[in-house]
């Protein structure tokens, strides 16, 4: 999910370089929320490690 966040952003990028501002704000925001979406998938799997390894304990 990193790696398309990454792709869009970059895509962005060269996006807003050559002037195409409203493909620009659109693959900035599909990376915005694929990152988040990335990021709490982390944190639940966190949770449930530290929670999986103190029930081991």
């Amino acid at each position: 999910m990193l790696k398309w966040a990454l792709i869009f952003l970059v895509i962005s990028i060269i996006a807003g370089f050559f002037g195409f501002s409203g493909v620009s704000a659109a693959t900035a925001t599909i990376a915005r929320v694929l990152f988040g979406i990335a990021l709490v998938i982390f944190l639940i799997f966190l949770v449930l490690a530290l929670l999986a390894g103190q029930a081991v304990l």
